[in-house]
């Protein structure tokens, strides 16, 4: 009997100081925003489908290898830009155990 009195009084006590956010008003959720692209961005895009647009067979080899050097830097730019989460297999791997744990 005193273990069941014990275990009630922690109860009262939890649910008298619960949160006050349970009794906040209701709050409009955020608006989704879409990230507006800069100019920059556009025109490296742009750029990134002229290269791969053009004809590189009659290019030489210098004029190639200038090509990739400027599209790779032009790829990673874009790809900085991207605010994007990347999850690795190891960190997939321990998601889903424990996902099968906690369920």
């Amino acid at each position: 009997m005193k273990k069941f009195t014990i275990t009630f009084i922690a109860l009262v006590v939890l649910f008298a100081f619960s949160p006050a956010g349970l009794y906040a008003a209701k709050v409009d959720p955020a608006k989704a925003t879409t990230p507006v692209e800069s100019v920059e961005m556009q025109a490296i895009k742009n750029r990134i489908s002229e290269i791969r647009a053009m004809d590189k067979s009659s290019l030489s080899r210098a004029e190639k290898k200038e090509l990739r050097m400027e599209l790779r830097s032009m790829n990673s730019a874009v790809a900085a830009n991207n605010n994007g989460i990347y999850l690795s297999i190891g960190a997939i791997v321990i998601i889903i155990l424990l996902l099968i744990l906690l369920l």
